[in-house]
């Protein structure tokens, strides 16, 4: 009797899903507590972005507590919370295209990164993350396809958070690329424990062709005509229109 009551040990696969979801949210912490301490975050900020920070901060431990119920075998619970997170998911695309539109308006696009590019640069990132999320909400019943699509969206939202750990002002102007070649050491990492074993799960191409053709769209589409006409529109009338688009901002005082 005691020995059937032990629980089953957890698989190389569930321990892997687990271990990346819990070194995202170490990453996002590292991040963003780096710019508190360095007084580059202040709690003074507007209310949105506070509302944006505790959205992005809560769906990566919730995305923590759903592959920690997923691998402990709490399915029933993991589905139930799965709605919750639908909800959420679509919430965070549409806060970080707000927030991202609230910056270029404002002139505060971060001095690395071209205006217009930082416009599509974060929300063709978040447009991503979400065609990912429901790729992998529409798979659910296919349990390898649903956390595979969901931790490479997870992948594109690490983002901000690598951006505020490398050293971005020595990067500039390859700075968007950095950040790209930091997120998919999560993604490089599935694939290659994967192919070790011999066979890649096709859900991994999927993924992580989504987030190199986002990537690779960035530039194209940010520095046509139409990507410069939409900034244009967006920053219309706001402290952002004085701001050249295809222009470096100069960087802050003390950097």
């Amino acid at each position: 009797m005691a020995t059937q009551a032990m629980r089953a040990p957890m698989s190389a696969e569930h321990r892997f899903f687990l271990l990346g979801a819990i070194a995202m949210a170490a990453v996002n912490v590292a991040g963003f507590s780096l710019q508190f301490a360095m007084g580059r975050s202040t709690f003074a900020a507007p209310p949105l972005l506070h509302v944006h920070t505790f959205a992005f901060f809560g769906w990566t431990f919730f995305y923590v507590l759903q592959t920690a119920l997923a691998t402990t075998g709490a399915v029933a619970l993991h589905r139930r919370l799965g709605w919750i997170g639908a909800g959420w998911a679509a919430a965070i695309v549409l806060l970080g295209i707000v927030m991202t539109v609230g910056m270029v308006r404002r002139g505060a696009s971060p001095f690395f990164f071209e205006p217009v590019y930082f416009l599509f640069m974060n929300s063709l990132s978040v447009l991503c993350f979400g065609a990912l999320a429901t790729a992998a909400i529409l798979l659910r019943r296919r349990t390898d396809w649903h956390r595979r699509l969901f931790f490479c969206g997870m992948t594109v939202l690490m983002g901000p958070a690598f951006g505020r750990l490398l050293p971005m002002p020595l990067l500039i102007p390859w700075a968007g690329w950095a950040v790209f070649a930091a997120i998919m050491i999560f993604p490089v990492i599935g694939v290659g424990r994967e192919r070790a074993r011999g066979r890649v799960h096709p859900a991994w191409w999927w993924g992580t062709g989504a987030i190199v053709a986002t990537q690779v769209a960035m530039a194209p589409i940010a520095f046509s005509p139409l990507g410069l006409a939409v900034y244009g529109w967006v920053t219309a009338g706001t402290p952002g229109a004085a701001v050249s688009p295809v222009d470096f901002p100069p960087f802050p005082p003390g950097v």
